[in-house]
């Protein structure tokens, strides 16, 4: 199991956000997190790459790619995050470098030294996401589909077990937004894990999968009745 979280709390800045979290993550499954804003999802998406705490105390099991968060030390979370893969809504690339360099820059920060094994690994990725034609232009050169789908080649650059994807759709149109989530579904054909907050309905009929709602500071499995769901509150995000 790549994420297994029985009872655990959820703090933003020491106000509790989500209770008694049970959360479990297998290799190649997509889930969706869906709730208003404010609910908490991003708040655990943090948990997960331990951008938030959670407390060890409190929680019956916390672990994440093998490790139980409870006692993981400060010095070992980067050797955590470079097993995941996290994108962003607003992509977070690099603006004052190419779409290569940005590529580049990940990979050297993550330990590959040979030019020839980088050069080929980019290639790889951009044919992936059906972006190689856009190797050397500049992040403000391309659309916002565009660049979140580099984003995306950049999140799978290391082959991460589990990608996590904050409102990846959020400032794109329905129809790229379709196509970023139809990519991120292929990618679990890979056996890599993909975790996405949304308030994208729609999308989970289209392209379904586990759904969690987080709603009145509790989480839940709701795949069986999301569409039944007042979806009003889950829109205004």
């Amino acid at each position: 199991m790549l994420i297994d979280y029985e009872k655990v709390n959820v703090y933003q800045e020491d106000t509790p956000v989500l209770k008694a979290v049970d959360f479990h993550v297998d290799e190649g499954e997509f889930i969706y997190i869906i709730g208003k804003v404010g609910s908490g999802k991003s708040s655990l998406l943090k948990t997960f790459y331990c951008e938030l705490d959670i407390d060890g105390d409190e929680a019956a099991k916390s672990e994440v790619l093998g490790r139980d968060l409870k006692t993981l030390r400060r010095k070992d979370i980067p050797a955590l995050r470079r097993e995941m893969g996290i994108i962003f809504q607003d992509f977070q690339l690099l603006h004052d470098r190419t779409v290569r360099k940005n590529l580049e820059f990940v990979l050297k920060a993550t330990g590959w030294k040979n030019k020839d094994d980088i050069r080929r690994r980019i290639e790889e990725v951009l044919t992936e996401v059906d972006l190689l034609d856009k190797l050397d232009k500049m992040p403000n050169e391309l659309s916002g589909g565009e660049q979140q789908r580099i984003a995306i080649a950049r999140a799978i650059l290391n082959k991460p077990k589990i990608i996590l994807a904050d409102e990846p759709t959020g400032n794109l149109d329905p129809e790229t937004a379709g196509n970023i989530v139809h990519l991120l579904k292929d990618i679990t054909g890979m056996g890599t894990a993909v975790v996405m907050t949304t308030h994208n309905i729609p999308m989970l009929d289209k392209y379904p999968g586990i759904v969690y709602r987080c709603n009145g500071g509790t989480i839940s499995d709701v795949t069986k009745e999301y569409n039944h769901i007042d979806l009003t509150e889950s829109e205004e995000e």
